[in-house]
């Protein structure tokens, strides 16, 4: 097993890039990007960085040549042939050929696109302009990018026994929440930790430790990379980036409130099975659901990415009810800033009243809470989100108010549009 605080004692990134393969990202984006290769590649969307943690002063930490370095570094990846032919072979959701070979072609032959990148106060400004298609595939990489430089800044200094006692006390707390975790009736969970993670061979090595400690409990990773070299599932389906887009490319109000059931319909022509799981929250899950065409009745499951879990669980289930469908057949994954306490709870909830998962994220693969030099290597909220699409701007809403994105004027209007009422605000841990 990798010597994780020696390899960082000894860091030379030409040894350990931050990110190392264009499959060092997560599967639902590979997902995502067959559906905008087949439908949607010209759109010309822009995504862009937006830490919403203010207190975190990155561009005080981050040298800005260390971060040209290593995205320049991704501008140099290429897919592998054995990466290729993993994706071309590999069984993913029990299907094979999940990936159509005019889409592999396109992924053998693309690299990284241009980005922008310049130190604003405190922060820095990092967008990608472009084809959907092409900058679409930064997002992962680049949060991955400054979530490790951060952690490198914040260690460097660290003496050899210091930073093995960093990793050993690191360990111990994930291995500490298995064993938790294990004691639960019936769980699944998956590592969904890619984008914020401390760094690669932490999430390697957190996803190691799940295979050992959880078992058949343990569902896969969402990293492909991982997931590859593991030789577990790749987990994942789809994110809020394209009702975002489908919302931005709407000419009219009227073409906007159907636009997030435009994404399901594509999606369901693309792929079938447990990949039919819905991320209603984008707009407001409530709404979303009392609107959605009865087709949409027959999807597998809902993931929960924002809002209480809880109440967004009963939500689901009231909603299924209503339709006449048995919420025991069905699915609800969570997946918004998890940690051990919450899945024990939402798990008391809902066990045994329908199907369960979880995407265990940030505080897997980046629980160093009070463990770094006056708490600065404490996990925090970033993202990489889309800013506009053909040059409208694009707005996310959310179930927690907290999260949502866009200027003022479009936010109000896609309030109205989706008829979104008052909302609870919740903290943004992660």
């Amino acid at each position: 097993m990798t010597d994780i605080a020696t390899r960082v004692y000894n860091h030379n990134w030409k040894i350990d890039p931050i990110v190392r393969s264009v499959l060092d990202t997560d599967f639902y984006k590979l997902l995502m990007s067959q559906t905008i290769f087949r439908r949607h590649r010209n759109a010309k969307v822009t995504f862009g960085i937006l830490n919403r943690a203010t207190s975190v002063k990155l561009s005080q930490l981050i040298d800005i040549g260390e971060l040209k370095e290593q995205l320049d570094h991704i501008r140099t990846l290429s897919l592998s042939r054995g990466e290729s032919t993993w994706l071309r072979g590999n069984m993913f959701y029990g299907k094979r050929q999940m990936f159509g070979p005019d889409f592999i072609a396109w992924l053998e032959g693309f690299r990284f696109p241009p980005y922008h990148l310049e130190r604003r106060g405190d922060q820095y400004e990092l967008t990608f302009d472009g084809p959907w298609i092409e900058t679409t595939m930064w997002e992962i990489p680049a949060l991955a990018v400054l979530m490790e430089l951060h952690s490198r800044a914040v260690t460097k200094g660290l003496g050899k026994f210091e930073l093995q006692v960093l990793y050993a006390r690191a360990m111990t707390r994930v291995w500490e929440k298995l064993g938790r975790l294990k004691l639960l009736p019936g769980v699944s969970i998956a590592d969904f930790g890619t984008r914020r993670r401390h760094g690669f061979l932490w999430q390697d090595w957190c996803v190691q430790a799940m295979i050992e400690g959880l078992g058949p409990a343990f569902l896969g990773t969402s990293n492909c990379l991982i997931a590859m070299r593991r030789e577990v599932e790749a987990i994942g389906t789809n994110a809020h980036e394209l009702p975002m887009v489908y919302s931005a490319l709407a000419d009219n109000d009227r073409e906007l409130a159907e636009a997030p059931y435009k994404v399901l319909a594509d999606w369901q022509q693309d792929y079938d099975g447990n990949l039919r799981v819905m991320l209603p929250d984008t707009y407001g899950s409530r709404n979303f659901l009392e609107r959605a065409p009865e087709w949409v009745t027959n999807w597998t499951g809902i993931r929960i990415d924002s809002g209480d879990p809880i109440e967004g669980g009963e939500i689901a289930i009231a909603w299924w009810q209503r339709r006449k469908q048995d919420p025991r057949q069905k699915l609800l994954i969570f997946s918004d800033g998890l940690d051990v306490d919450a899945i024990e709870r939402i798990h008391r909830h809902f066990l045994g009243r329908v199907r369960i998962g979880y995407g265990w994220g940030t505080l897997l693969t980046n629980d160093f809470r009070g463990l770094g030099p006056d708490g600065r290597l404490d996990p925090f909220s970033i993202v990489c989100k889309v800013v506009s699409a053909d040059g409208r701007p694009a707005v996310k809403l959310s179930d927690n108010p907290m999260k949502a994105m866009g200027a003022p004027a479009e936010l109000a209007r896609y309030r109205r549009v989706f008829q979104l009422g008052e909302q609870a605000p919740l903290p943004v841990a992660v």
